[in-house]
């Protein structure tokens, strides 16, 4: 992404970025998802990417999906919105990101799953079963169980944050 690449230009590589991104979960007709074994890391993961400035999560989400599987989808659902300290990727060049995904659900409209082999391994149709048997990234578990769980519940993190006591604000 030319966006990143420019940031960090101007802040080093040792700068935490926290950026938005994308997932999308791509089911088949026995209602598998589709995962993908990233090059990056070689760990699985639903595909998907970064936002771009001034684009929004689900264009995001529709081209992110046809540049890494060759499928254009059409978006169904929001799974959730995903975040916090497991969502923190270290790449091999050092660099450290901080994510916050938004993860949709769709169906495919056009086009064959086919593997973009710059960005990614293999991709597959996996159930819940087999997608806990593959090696996956520490915030995949909290994403696979919002999408085999029960249908129609939008998930994220409950709040832990709360002010401290002694800073309430004034009362008027």
């Amino acid at each position: 992404m030319d966006y990143v690449r420019r940031l960090r230009t101007l802040v080093g590589g040792d700068e935490l970025l926290q950026l938005p991104s994308v997932s999308i979960a791509l089911r088949d007709e026995e209602e598998r998802v589709l995962l993908a074994r990233h090059v990056e890391t070689g760990l699985w993961g639903l595909p998907g990417g970064g936002v771009e400035p001034g684009e929004t999560a689900a264009n995001a989400a529709v081209r992110e999906m046809w540049e890494e599987t060759g499928v254009l989808v059409r978006l169904t659902r929001l799974v959730g919105v995903f975040s916090g300290p497991d969502h923190i990727i270290q790449y091999r060049n050092g660099d450290r990101t901080s994510y916050v995904s938004t993860t949709f659900e769709a169906v495919r409209m056009a086009g064959s799953v086919r593997l973009d082999k710059a960005e990614l391994l293999e991709i597959r149709f996996v159930t819940a079963a087999e997608a806990a048997a593959l090696q996956l990234p520490p915030w995949m578990p909290e994403i696979l169980a919002a999408l085999f769980g029960p249908p129609g519940v939008l998930s994220f993190r409950p709040q832990t944050w709360s002010p401290p006591l002694d800073d309430s604000p004034a009362r008027a």
